[in-house]
């Protein structure tokens, strides 16, 4: 059984009092699970204070994004060696706000995906179709297309590695939710993309998440699906009430 991984995305929220107030409510309360592992995804300002304060917890550390080269004259950006330095387990790449706001194409996601891997960093690589593309049947191929170029020239070892989010752009601070069917037919094509590219055994490991107005009243039923590893969560996991609801479901849903 692949292990699930429930992460949350806090995009640019909270203070630093709210974080660390967060940090502490939670940190003793999500326990280390051979089922589930839990991710928190601060703001970078608040990376390192988040890895002190989740030191001896269950909880890990993912960063929202990076820049794919160690150093150099990048105003405003950080780097895979300066969130390997701090300890951090997890990168979340190719975030559909980052596609959109930031220019980041397949291309640049496939050399994040590289430079994460190099550093010892585990990628979250987001994919994901927008409505315009849903209505036009199209889902399936728009997703595999950018999962075919994010895993360009990766090795089937650290592919095994990765972390997939299927995050439908329509549903993303929405309200709006793919329903359960609809989030494992879509991850069910992106294991099969990977199987086609690399084998069954590899398929069989990547995690893939479904992400899109997650919350602690859908988690159970997304979960239960074959092919949904866990979510990559918005708006819920600003509360550490629901966040760790939803780290709890994971460990319980069979």
């Amino acid at each position: 059984m692949r292990k699930r991984i429930i992460a949350g995305n806090w995009k640019m929220y909270k203070t630093s009092i709210e974080a660390a107030d967060f940090a502490d409510k939670i940190k003793d309360r999500i326990k280390t699970s051979e089922h589930v592992e839990a991710v928190i995804c601060p703001p970078a300002i608040y990376l390192g204070d988040l890895m002190q304060r989740f030191e001896t917890s269950a909880v890990k550390v993912g960063a929202q994004t990076m820049h794919d080269t160690d150093e150099g004259a990048f105003t405003g950006e950080v780097s895979p060696a300066m969130l390997e330095d701090l300890g951090v387990q997890y990168v979340i790449i190719g975030h559909s706000e980052r596609r959109q706001y930031f220019n980041e194409t397949d291309e640049t996601v496939n050399k994040k995906v590289h430079a994460a891997f190099q550093h010892h960093l585990v990628p979250m690589i987001c994919v994901g179709e927008t409505l315009e593309q849903r209505e036009s049947m199209e889902t399936v191929s728009v997703v595999s297309e950018q999962v075919e170029k994010a895993f360009a020239d990766l090795s089937a070892d650290l592919a095994k590695q990765a972390v997939i989010a299927y995050e439908p752009i329509w549903a993303i601070g929405t309200g709006k939710t793919a329903t359960a069917e609809d989030a494992n037919e879509v991850c069910g094509a992106i294991r099969h993309k990977i199987e086609t590219i690399y084998s069954k055994d590899v398929a069989d490991a990547v995690r893939i998440q479904y992400g899109g107005s997650v919350k602690p009243e859908n988690i159970e039923e997304l979960l239960s699906k074959e092919h949904i590893d866990g979510a990559l969560v918005g708006g819920a996991s600003l509360d550490p009430e629901a966040f760790i609801k939803l780290a709890e479901a994971g460990t319980h849903v069979e």
